[in-house]
């Protein structure tokens, strides 16, 4: 799903990702640990190209969004970013943030749909043979129709069906970042990119996040998690990864990584954090 392949990401004369090889297969659960300003954030980033790579692949879906001739916008409609701030739009209602994604690109292609359809029938007037149109599967009203449906229905996982209505400003931490998590779910992506989702949060308000997290692991989501949450990835990732100043140190399974890390600094690590 996700190779990564000698990525590096520099700032100036700043080398922040210095030669990073990842693969994230379907369905993994990939939790990133690491000091702070040790670039996992930079690599979450990077992995769908809100900030360009200097060098290297991200090869998604067998394309490499890293090469500037992709329209990474394409790309991103697969692959769900759900931010430390939560990043709401304070001036839209909690359902109109998450219809705000599926109604754009419905919209879009709608669209792209109707003007191709328009000049292929301009077109066909001149041809022998008759090329077909462009199916339209939904009108605006239906796009619309379903994307509150869809709204609705993400709703009601997380029990915030009765604040549909409401702004983001009435809400909670932990109901902030649960809706800012089912804002990415109703793209149906591939994979979901988590930059840090809990450390904006009060303590009591972690556990919820986190409830919503472990059920997306239990039906298969594929998941890259930048953490500091360490009984989490113990307990959900099957891949364990270790940051210090720009290389991956250490890739383990959560049992191997700590049960029995294998290099110096992340032994270090975990006895300041554990």
């Amino acid at each position: 799903m996700i190779d990564v392949i000698d990525l590096k990401k520099s700032f100036g004369t700043n080398e922040v990702l210095k030669g990073i090889d990842l693969t994230v297969n379907k369905g993994d659960i990939v939790c990133i640990l690491g000091p702070s300003g040790s670039g996992k954030s930079t690599l979450l980033r990077c992995l769908n190209c809100m900030e360009d790579p200097t060098s290297g692949s991200i090869i998604f879906n067998g394309v490499d969004i890293a090469d500037m001739r992709v329209d990474i916008n394409i790309h991103r409609r697969h692959m769900g970013m759900v931010f430390q701030q939560f990043n709401l739009f304070n001036n839209k209602t909690v359902i109109q943030n998450i219809m705000l994604a599926p109604v754009f690109v419905g919209m879009q292609n709608y669209r792209k749909a109707r003007r191709h359809n328009a000049w292929t029938r301009l077109a066909n007037v001149f041809r022998k043979e008759k090329k077909p149109l462009a199916e339209i599967s939904a009108t605006p009203a239906q796009i619309r129709e379903n994307a509150h449906a869809n709204a609705i229905r993400l709703l009601h996982r997380i029990g915030l069906e009765s604040k549909a209505d409401v702004y983001p400003a009435t809400l909670s931490g932990g109901q902030k970042q649960r809706v800012a998590i089912i804002r990415a779910l109703a793209m149906n992506p591939d994979v979901i990119l988590f930059d840090e989702p809990t450390s904006a949060l009060d303590p009591e308000m972690v556990g919820e996040v986190l409830d919503l997290m472990k059920s997306l692991a239990d039906e298969g989501m594929t998941m890259v998690i930048v953490t500091h949450e360490m009984g989490f990835a113990r307990e959900v990732a099957n891949r364990v990864i270790f940051i210090d100043e720009g290389r991956i140190l250490e890739e383990a399974s959560p049992a191997e990584f700590f049960g029995n890390p294998k290099h110096p600094r992340l032994r270090d690590f975990l006895s300041k954090v554990l």
